[in-house]
């Protein structure tokens, strides 16, 4: 026979439903809890059962769940009762019962809270119930966040900087539903592609990656920088860089980029392998000049992709096959299951494939210097 423990459970697994219903407007109906398991055929062990079944029903407590009866022969107990149906008959049965009643009036008062400045979200509440019943306690301070948002999409200041009176530490500590909730109500103001909350949500934030550069025009270094040219920014202020240049280089090798000749109205990058993929934003780069310079091996042609695939104009240099034939020295490299079409030309196609099948590599810097020079594009 069920036990009053495992009524206890089935109801509980009942209760998101029960706070569903809730947020629709649906009013409470009987809600039955399956009783088909069979009773034990020892009659001291059936007594023990029907004890603990009465002794939780509504029948002895006043609340909770009724039990309706009906009498069966069995082989082994003779004739007894044998519950047919445990059900809860109204809100107040199954939440008392739950111990429920404080939480679903706190969670009543939240939902009408939140419903009353975001209509929006009553799906979202529909289907996530649970979490407007973890997060009882911060919903007045959750709204604050979320109304200052909404009117304010592009805040582009730090959190500590935001004028919401809640503590800002509190933001920091409720990332996870705070976004949940802005991709919602500020849907067509979000950077989707983005992680992280400070840039998805159009938040200034500490860069973790640094962007080094050399400017190659001395006259622009003096004009613009007091002659500084070798330069390490985060990227968010590389994007901002305006200065009049035509030509960006990047390059994977950091002295390759230290040692690159001077060329008017240029900059050479440190690509930093896979980082390459941080400049993907920088729209003054989509109407330069781009010149990528990556180890010959086929991750160097999937970073060239990738850059690529951003910027289409880029073109390769020192990436070709009498470049590999002269310098290569029998060195192995990392191996790639890639799979994906690559955004290379033909020729940069064929070379990759080759480096793949044979997981050969050539370093930059086994590129002599002379040789490099004479195959920068100008």
């Amino acid at each position: 026979m069920i036990t009053s423990n495992e009524i206890f459970k089935k109801a509980e697994k009942k209760y998101p439903l029960f706070l569903r219903s809730v947020v629709v407007g649906d009013s409470f109906e009987r809600m039955s809890i399956p009783c088909d398991k069979k009773p034990s055929k020892n009659l001291a062990e059936y007594d023990r059962e029907l004890h603990d079944i009465l002794s939780q029903s509504k029948e002895k407590k006043g609340y909770g769940y009724s039990v309706l009866w009906q009498k069966v022969k069995n082989r082994a107990l003779g004739e007894q009762d044998f519950p047919k149906e445990i059900y809860f008959e109204t809100e107040m049965d199954f939440l008392k019962f739950l111990r429920k009643e404080s939480e679903v009036a706190r969670f009543r008062d939240n939902l009408g809270k939140i419903l009353a400045d975001f209509p929006i979200m009553k799906d979202w509440c529909t289907d996530h119930p649970l979490k407007v019943v973890e997060f009882s306690d911060k919903w007045v301070k959750i709204i604050k966040v979320l109304d200052f948002f909404r009117k304010n999409p592009y805040p582009n200041l730090y959190i500590r900087e935001l004028p919401i009176k809640v503590q800002t530490k509190f933001i920091e500590q409720n990332k996870g539903i705070i976004g949940e909730l802005l991709d919602i109500i500020i849907r067509e103001h979000v950077n989707a592609d983005e992680k992280e909350f400070e840039r998805r949500f159009n938040l200034r934030y500490d860069d973790k990656f640094l962007l080094r550069f050399r400017i190659l025009d001395n006259s622009l270094c003096q004009q613009y920088l007091s002659g500084i040219e070798d330069i390490s920014v985060p990227i968010g202020q590389f994007r901002l860089l305006d200065i009049p240049i035509s030509n960006v280089y990047i390059v994977e090798n950091k002295m390759n980029m230290l040692t690159f000749p001077l060329k008017e109205k240029s900059i050479v990058v440190w690509g930093h392998g896979f980082g390459v993929d941080i400049m993907k934003d920088v729209v003054w780069m989509q109407k330069k000049r781009i010149y990528y310079w990556g180890d010959l091996d086929a991750h160097g042609f999937q970073i060239l992709s990738e850059i690529r695939s951003h910027f289409p104009q880029v073109e390769s240099f020192l990436m070709d096959r009498e470049t590999f034939d002269k310098f290569f020295e029998g060195e192995k490299g990392a191996e790639t299951n890639v799979e994906k079409e690559l955004c290379l030309t033909h020729e940069e196609n064929e070379m990759f494939n080759f480096l793949k099948m044979n997981n050969y590599r050539l370093e930059q810097e086994k590129i002599p210097y002379d040789y490099a020079l004479t195959r920068i594009p100008q």
